[in-house]
């Protein structure tokens, strides 16, 4: 019997193993998680659970019966340590072996860290990462309090928004001449520095972490302009890089991730990767997209070529970040963009930005503008790029360019 293993009980291992059900495989399936509960949400966690907006089981994926009754093994707080391609086995804790006729790496990636030299290792350093992050960060986000967010990118300013919420005190550094630069153009990061600034977030740019000060716990912050903040605790949101470490030691191909071809498999035609480790094609350059809708798609198609599909899987990138009452919705990817063009919604707050290069259309990021936003999703991976003049001018009647 063909027997399938998945390493890593996220948004994609669950994916990988829910698909096969669904599409009839009748072989064995076994998922590996690392931690102790079912696969679960990630993206509330900063947000709605954080808030206590959300009890734990609503961030689960399944049903908690839904894996024994599709007959998959679901292995929790269980880790793998090794892979041997030659034998198609792979070590978990104890010395456990288990062989497969399939593996997929669906291990996700980590949260950058500080290091220990600058006080990363303090009591009251948190990152944003998995429930254990959130169930650790929720008892200190006491009204009053002050708190240092490190990073400006997404997973800093939803910090950040919660954090505000909650009635805290809440200063924002990043090193970069702006919020959002590595991913966003300056348009929407003046959006998003002045919607943090309504809320009385404090936001530095251009200036980093030099320190965190304390004996064993966080007390306070020297920044790199000689700048020394008091805190109560910290919560680092400096991005994250791809879980390789298995896929190194295995001899696998890395390319900031474990690199895929057009359908999935790795450097050996047994092993296959999905989700935030895997490094894809896109238009031919190699990508590795940070996102549910990739975590899903990606890990979907993965299983169907285990079943012998020969589908390719043409990534459609998209993304969304809550803050505050604001949802910014991004389709395409803004790579390479010369021109942003700006479409003004009919209320305070709703707006998109459009990004081109030359006269072809790349991405949209859409604030409260859901309409536009999939209008422009829809337009991106239809390859059409309607002329800029139009897009700016607010008597066009936008659904229409999807007709033209």
């Amino acid at each position: 019997m063909t027997h399938v293993v998945v390493v890593g009980a996220g948004q994609a291992g669950a994916s990988v193993v829910a698909k096969l059900r669904a599409e009839g495989f009748a072989g064995a399936i076994t998922l590996i998680g690392a931690e102790k509960v079912p696969p679960y949400q990630r993206p509330p966690l900063s947000k709605a659970y954080l808030l206590g907006d959300m009890a734990q089981e609503r961030l689960y994926l399944r049903p908690a019966g839904f894996y024994a009754d599709q007959d998959i093994a679901l292995r929790l707080d269980t880790r793998v340590v090794a892979i041997d391609p030659a034998a198609q086995t792979i070590t978990l804790t104890g010395d456990e072996r288990l062989g497969y006729d399939h593996l997929v790496l669906a291990t996700g990636a980590h949260p950058r860290t500080l290091p220990a030299a600058i006080g990363g290792m303090l009591d009251g350093v948190y990152a944003m990462r998995d429930l254990a992050d959130a169930d650790a960060l929720a008892p200190e986000l006491v009204a009053g309090r002050q708190v240092l967010i490190v990073g400006g990118g997404y997973i800093g300013l939803e910090a950040a928004a919660v954090a505000a919420k909650r009635g805290l005190r809440v200063t924002l550094v990043e090193m970069a001449d702006r919020i959002l630069q590595r991913v966003a153009a300056p348009q929407t990061s003046d959006y998003f520095r002045a919607l943090h600034r309504a809320h009385g977030v404090t936001i530095r740019e251009g200036v980093g972490l030099d320190r965190l000060l304390g004996d064993t716990r966080v007390t306070g912050a020297r920044l790199t302009d000689g700048t020394e903040l008091s805190i109560d605790f910290a919560i680092v949101g400096a991005g994250i890089t791809p879980a390789t470490v298995l896929a190194d030691s295995a001899g696998l191909h890395v390319d900031n991730g474990i690199t895929t071809d057009s359908h999935g498999r790795t450097s050996d035609p047994h092993i296959w990767a999905a989700g935030d480790c895997a490094s894809c094609l896109f238009h031919g350059n190699r990508i590795r997209l940070e996102s549910v809708g990739n975590a899903i798609d990606q890990a979907e198609a993965v299983a169907l070529n285990i079943m012998g599909r020969d589908l390719p899987y043409l990534p459609k990138p998209w993304f969304w970040s809550d803050q505050y009452d604001c949802k910014l919705q991004i389709a395409g990817l803004n790579t390479g963009y010369t021109h942003v063009y700006l479409r003004k919604g009919d209320a305070p707050g709703v707006q998109s930005h459009w990004y081109y290069r030359g006269a072809d259309l790349l991405a949209v990021d859409a604030m409260n503008d859901p309409r536009n936003y999939m209008i422009g999703k829809r337009l991106i991976e239809a390859g059409r790029s309607p002329d800029p003049a139009l897009i700016i001018d607010p008597a066009t009647d936008m659904k229409a360019l999807l007709a033209a």
